[in-house]
């Protein structure tokens, strides 16, 4: 008989990005390991990002509990006289109103630990009398927004019920904190929420080494890794990538770009190796492109005529452009919190058998996926020669360059059913 967990998630199709495959994939492999999921999500959430297209994959017999949220960027829509303000976009804004600068300030220092806080007591109430009933041998609260976890601490208080708290980013050394003007006691607020968060789940997890390791020492206990990976189901049965054409090469790009994930190192080099050829050369984004670059792009004439921006797709239509690619591009954050980053992507650029460049620190998480895979490592942002050098490596090369090791550990099933066995641990207790 399969057991019950909530999952308890802000980001849920139609949300798109990175951060929802992670819990939706969970959620269609756990029952195969014996888990039956329950999805506790906002009713009216306000995210940047939506692919209609991931709903298909919720299955019918996914029971989805929708509640209410109220968020204090729907009061900011109001008094600015705009629609679906995203503090990402207000953070990266050039010209920033007094209106702008005073909701980062009320964010950073009166709204802890984010704006989905006030989402947690009503939860709570919500959710305690359904655990108390027995309708569930487990719960997962997964962050950001670390606020989610407060709820998982609360009913793990009120009700003793197993908890695991899954951290796909740190809380209080996360670098987003570091773009806000946040008061030092309200820095040590957060940390103190996220110790007892560490201190009182009965499971946590983390989606790279490096996290675990950071997260371990504030916590002074195991951290269990459990990191993203892909599904083979998503790659369409006709998917096939073209033949690569001698002296050519399209770079294709895959997720956001913003203040903290800089291409301009990469396309500079591009520009600087093909510049005096006559050659094909192209680069692709896919996806949100942030302002500035889109600018930088526009004020140089050679990158304006070989850099195209396709704009968000569906999860689904990226494909289509992988299909296209001579060579993937994987650009990494440039942070305090970059070694530990290892973007979903990552993985599904290697299932599909096409090369990767990669671009942050060589000695990072994702340098040690890419060449436990056969691929690559990462190369520095200052390489520039090294840019290059792999550039004109692919750009002479004859053909596409498969991907020689398994990568089979990081299937979304085989990552489902290492999560049952830390929910395995409710059932012994």
């Amino acid at each position: 008989m399969s057991k019950k967990v909530l999952i308890i998630t802000y980001y849920w199709p139609p949300s798109g990005g990175s951060g929802v495959q992670r819990w939706l994939k969970f959620a269609k492999y756990l029952p195969e390991a014996g888990w039956e999921p329950v999805i506790f999500t906002p009713e009216n959430p306000d995210f940047d990002l939506k692919d209609e297209g991931l709903t298909d994959e919720v299955s019918p017999q996914l029971e989805v509990i929708k509640f209410p949220i109220w968020e204090p960027y729907q009061l900011l829509d109001k008094i600015r006289g705009k629609k679906e303000t995203h503090p990402g976009r207000v953070l990266e804004q050039k010209e920033k109103g007094w209106i702008e600068k005073a909701a980062i300030w009320l964010r950073a220092n009166l709204i802890v630990p984010d704006p989905r806080v006030f989402w947690v007591k009503p939860s709570v109430k919500f959710l305690t009398d359904l655990i108390q009933n027995g309708q569930f041998h487990a719960i997962i609260t997964t962050g950001p927004p670390h606020s989610l976890h407060l709820i998982g601490r609360d009913l793990k208080r009120k009700t003793g019920i197993f908890w695991l708290a899954d951290f796909r980013d740190p809380w209080s050394q996360w670098e987003f904190l570091d773009k806000l003007p946040m008061q030092s006691y309200v820095k040590k607020k957060h940390a103190e929420m996220e110790k007892s968060v560490l201190k009182e789940a009965d499971v946590v997890t983390t989606i790279s080494p490096t996290f675990q390791k950071d997260l371990s020492k504030l916590a002074g206990r195991k951290i269990e890794l459990l990191t993203n990976g892909f599904d083979p189901s998503d790659i369409p049965s006709d998917f096939e990538v073209k033949t690569k054409k001698p002296k050519s090469l399209n770079l294709v790009y895959s997720g956001i770009i913003d203040s903290i994930r800089n291409p301009m190192p990469l396309l500079n080099a591009m520009r600087e190796e093909f510049k005096p050829m006559k050659e094909e050369v192209s680069f692709t984004f896919v996806g949100r492109v942030s302002d500035q670059i889109q600018e930088q792009i526009a004020s140089d004439s050679w990158l304006r005529k070989h850099v195209r921006f396709a704009g968000y797709v569906s999860h689904e239509e990226v494909f289509t452009y992988y299909s296209e690619a001579d060579l993937l591009v994987l650009i990494l954050t440039n942070t305090k919190n970059a070694q530990g980053n290892i973007p979903g992507k990552l993985f599904e650029y290697l299932a599909t058998k096409i090369p990767v460049i990669a671009l942050g620190d060589p000695k990072g998480d994702s340098s040690l996926v890419l060449e436990g895979a056969g691929s690559a490592p990462v190369i520095s942002f200052e390489d520039h020669v090294g840019i290059q050098l792999c550039l004109r490596k692919y750009f002479e090369s004859e053909g596409n360059e498969a991907n020689s090791s398994s990568i089979d550990q990081y299937t979304r099933k085989n990552l489902s059913f290492q999560l049952a066995e830390f929910l395995d641990e409710s059932t012994l207790s």
